[in-house]
């Protein structure tokens, strides 16, 4: 499980599929950024994590401060499938 920011809006919700490095990875949860008073364009602050994953982030069974967290551009963003 890590931590994405997502510069621009892919359009993804929560539920959906990308890929990114290299494996499928499910959005579990999004925060939208930078609608009002933040840069040109809108940043997505999503959690990231395999299907197996899924419950762990449902429990809360982590710790979010000490999760991984990387930055993409939305245009290089894969989206495999939209929400369930």
């Amino acid at each position: 499980m890590q931590k994405l920011i997502v510069r621009g809006d892919p359009g993804i919700r929560r539920g959906a599929v990308i890929e990114y490095d290299g494996k499928e990875q499910v959005v579990f949860g999004i925060d939208r950024q930078g609608d009002f008073h933040g840069p040109d364009e809108p940043q997505l602050w999503c959690t990231i994590g395999t299907e197996d994953e899924e419950a762990t982030f449902e429990r809360r069974e982590y710790v979010p401060h000490w999760l991984d967290v990387d930055s993409v551009d939305a245009e290089v963003l894969d989206v495999v499938k939209d929400r369930p």
